[in-house]
């Protein structure tokens, strides 16, 4: 089965049919919100906001292990994630779609595996290529068929927040190599690499990161909730086109 974690902007799919929505208990406490079932045509899938379905999580609040445990103990196997990022590369301007294939992780103080206390021996995961590129495909594919463009490709920076980057802060992540920046991708990506499930991302990029472009001399709160009223409507098409494409492979 496939799932949706929507991010700002997601917190519920307007073209879900929902059939019922569960509580789930987990050995990490409560996850962001009641799991949704239901359908996109014939498709199942299962939906989750990563903010909680009020957006009253900030990303170093999020229960991202009770969230990525709770699907995996539904027998989801593939997620696909939706965040919103900013553009750190001149190319990834306001509502670019981006699917990344790297990421770097600048987070602290997240409970970031679930192999940990004296119950659990030692246990590495490989985390080369963070995002499972079967996954990647389908989305690049989806998007296609949706008529949405999408970028292939791109580093993620994950970033502590809640609050917004310095010039200088998004100076060093370019340096870093990174082309985007965001606050939730880690450490979600690796946790479901731990469970064995596929990931990916779907990165909307809603304004560019500070001191860049429009952001040169501030970042406006404004123009981001614009931009992402307006992207919104294309990721939701494509979020469409993978369960679709994913119920036939």
């Amino acid at each position: 089965m496939i799932a949706v974690i929507g991010g700002s902007g997601l917190t519920q799919l307007a073209n879900l049919e929902i059939r019922h929505r569960k509580i789930v208990r987990t050995p990490y406490g409560e996850p962001s919100g009641p799991l949704t079932f239901g359908g996109v045509g014939d498709r199942e899938v299962i939906f989750l906001a990563r903010h909680g379905y009020g957006h009253t999580l900030a990303p170093h609040e999020i229960n991202y292990r009770a969230n990525l445990w709770a699907l995996h103990a539904q027998g989801v196997r593939q997620v696909v994630a939706v965040c919103t990022v900013g553009g750190i590369a001149p190319d990834l301007g306001a509502g670019t779609i981006v699917v990344p294939d790297q990421i770097i992780d600048y987070t602290w103080g997240r409970h970031s595996t679930f192999f940990e206390g004296a119950e659990h021996p030692v246990t590495h995961i490989d985390f080369t290529h963070p995002y499972a590129q079967a996954l990647r495909e389908l989305a690049l594919a989806s998007a296609r068929a949706a008529g949405v463009p999408a970028v292939d490709g791109g580093t993620y920076a994950a970033t502590q927040g809640p609050r917004l980057e310095t010039k200088a802060e998004i100076d060093r992540l370019e340096r870093d190599g990174a082309t985007m920046v965001g606050m939730t991708g880690m450490p979600e990506a690796a946790l479901a690499r731990e469970l064995g499930m596929e990931y990916a991302h779907l990165a909307v990029v809603v304004n560019p990161a500070a001191g860049r472009g429009a952001s040169a001399r501030t970042v406006s709160l404004e123009d981001i909730g614009r931009v992402i009223e307006e992207t919104m409507g294309g990721i939701r098409l494509i979020v469409a086109k993978m369960v679709e494409r994913h119920g036939r492979s």
